[in-house]
């Protein structure tokens, strides 16, 4: 009974959902708006819960659930990313009319499946978890029913999940078929205890990497992301930006630390042609793009090739390095989509990058925000996101990997350019028709915590990154 005592703030959840559901049955669409609110507010209770814990390492369910440092500080990253999508959603659902009471069920559910995939320490645990993340990412995809692209999108997300799948499948029973368990301590010793890593179980590895890598949109897995983005409903677009990855980066980090820790050699080479190719594309590809939806899914191709430099780095500075990347991660980009969201024309949504022509003259507060925004996403000191950088291409030359933190470099030369992009034809393009005037208060709220958080960042740098070297250090000695 204490181990399942363990899994509280994820009991919680799934209660929460079921709850949820349970309104919606009875009261119909009209309880959407009061159920995404209530959706934050028992997401912070979820964060309360994980706080009054005990985080010193624990196993539960038979060993499936690991709980400790790392886990339970990547569930209230997780938590905080949950938080802004939510707070990002509500009016928009009312603005497309498609206001469902299932939407905050299904994000409630996929953020449960999130938090369990940061605690699992065995396959099986790790598959069930990645699943209900996934279905759940699924049919939000295609949300708007009545919309041929979003069809499009959540069809193509749903095949090339399918194919993930069944790649992480076959990877875990190669796995399985040469140590004889499943679990992630006893996979670690026996390949530990070799003189030589069986060549099966390296196959193995690279199709369980693979499907990772389908999840956080690393190139060349990364066909789906920009369909994607651009097909769904700009709030679910705002969630997957948000959210998903940071989960799957943290169950990449523990399968890399735990099961094919010993393995290091093997999987380095792996991430290290991962990182350079999502670096890559995420740099030229997103120069063409005229729509800001798809160059938000290129940028964050991008950005998850600067995240495995620091998963390759293989140390605890690596890891803090990743965590407070997703930290200013999550703020930047919850911060930009507020502005896509309250980029409307006559009640109509708009997507284009020329759609923001003049915005300067028109609204110059967003404009002002949007390009702080640009310029933290950029890396150009002293905003959050040159921190956010410095710290992974720190951690790669402290580990040795000096080429890598130097395409990295120069990569993000690159791709300032698509950012900067959008601050000139704010500033300087003739000005187009102005915005509706309807950005609700939680948008302008999040907004100002978020400009806050970016050019506060640099009064104390360190604070962060102490927090998660601690964390770090207790997962990668």
């Amino acid at each position: 009974m204490d181990n399942v005592m363990l899994l509280m703030p994820e009991i919680f959840m799934a209660l929460t959902a079921m709850g949820f559901l349970m309104v919606g049955v009875f009261q119909g669409n009209k309880s959407t708006d009061v159920l995404c609110w209530a959706a934050c507010f028992s997401f912070i209770i979820t964060g309360f819960l994980l706080l009054n814990a005990d985080w010193s390492r624990a196993l539960a369910l038979n060993n499936m659930v690991v709980i400790d440092e790392f886990a339970s500080f990547m569930k209230l990253i997780i938590l905080i990313g949950l938080i802004a999508s939510m707070a990002l959603s509500t009016k928009y659902l009312m603005q497309e009319g498609i206001a469902r009471f299932e939407y905050p069920v299904l994000i409630i559910l996929s953020g449960l499946g999130m938090m369990l995939m940061v605690s699992s320490n065995n396959f099986l645990s790790l598959y069930m978890a990645l699943e209900l993340s996934s279905l759940s990412l699924y049919v939000l995809a295609a949300f708007h029913r009545n919309s041929l692209r979003s069809a499009e999108a959540a069809a193509k997300y749903f095949i090339l999940g399918a194919l993930s799948s069944g790649m992480l499948l076959f990877g875990i029973s190669l796995i399985y078929g040469f140590t004889g368990s499943l679990d992630f301590n006893t996979v670690a010793k026996v390949i530990g205890a070799q003189e030589m890593i069986p060549p099966g179980f390296t196959v193995g590895m690279v199709f369980v990497l693979c499907a990772i890598a389908f999840k956080i949109s690393a190139a060349p897995f990364h066909m789906w992301t920009p369909d994607v983005y651009q097909g769904a409903p700009t709030s679910v677009t705002a969630f997957f930006a948000i959210v998903p990855k940071i989960a799957a980066v943290g169950l990449l980090i523990r399968l890399v630390a735990t099961p094919f820790g010993t393995a290091d050699v093997q999987w380095i080479q792996i991430l290290y042609c991962l990182s350079i190719a999502s670096l890559m594309v995420g740099s030229f590809a997103a120069l063409a793009q005229e729509n800001i939806k798809r160059l938000m899914a290129y940028s964050s191709i991008g950005n998850m090739g600067y995240v495995l430099i620091g998963v390759i780095a293989a140390s605890a500075q690596g890891v803090a390095a990743v965590m407070s990347f997703f930290i200013i991660y999550i703020f930047m980009t919850a911060g930009i989509f507020c502005v896509i969201l309250s980029m409307r024309r006559e009640g109509i949504a708009l997507e284009r990058v020329s759609d923001l022509s003049g915005l300067s003259q028109n609204n110059p507060l967003l404009a002002y925000a949007m390009a702080a925004l640009m310029f933290s996403m950029t890396g150009i000191p002293p905003l959050a996101g040159f921190f956010g950088k410095f710290f992974i291409f720190d951690a790669a030359v402290s580990s040795g990997h000096y080429t890598l933190a130097t395409l990295g470099i120069l990569f993000s030369v690159v791709s300032a350019y698509y950012y900067l992009r959008i601050i000139k034809v704010m500033f300087f393009d003739e000005p187009v028709d102005p915005f509706d005037n309807t950005m609700s208060f939680d948008k302008r709220a999040l907004l100002t915590i978020v400009m806050i958080f970016i050019i506060g960042f640099a009064l104390n740098p360190n604070l962060v990154l102490e927090v998660c070297t601690i964390v770090a250090t207790a997962l990668m000695p």
